[in-house]
């Protein structure tokens, strides 16, 4: 049975079967629902790779490469003036037609993610 894309594209040029078939990719998958379950919904490369300690630093931005190309997910920066040395200043986050392409299809519920992401004991520089 083939998900819920409704149109294949929506107005926007969000291709709904690219991004379903890019963010069900185990590894993706995994970084995504980190994502959704991190207590902003947008953590840093340094938590995604600490989150998923199978994955390189190098294979984490990689998969949000593919990701962001797709229209999945999208950079949240600080702006120059605002940051802070020794913090990340990028973040990942779902983009507004992933959540809803998500939400119709019942992937990535935020609220289980959430539960999840909450029991992974992390370090003191991971949890600021």
């Amino acid at each position: 049975m083939r998900p819920d894309t409704t149109s294949g594209e929506d107005a926007g040029g969000f291709d709904t079967w690219t991004a379903l078939q890019k963010a069900t990719d185990t590894p993706r998958a995994n970084l995504l629902a980190d994502i959704v379950g991190h207590p902003e919904g947008a953590p840093s490369v340094r938590e995604l790779d600490y989150m998923n300690p199978d994955m390189e630093e190098d294979t984490v931005r990689r998969h949000l490469r593919i990701l962001r190309e797709v229209g999945v997910v999208e950079e949240a920066v600080v702006p120059p003036g605002e940051r802070v040395r020794g913090y990340p200043y990028k973040f990942y986050r779902l983009t507004d037609a992933a959540r809803r392409l998500f939400d119709r299809n019942d992937l990535f519920p935020a609220a289980a993610w959430r539960r999840q992401y909450d029991r992974v004991e992390k370090t003191g520089e991971i949890a600021r």
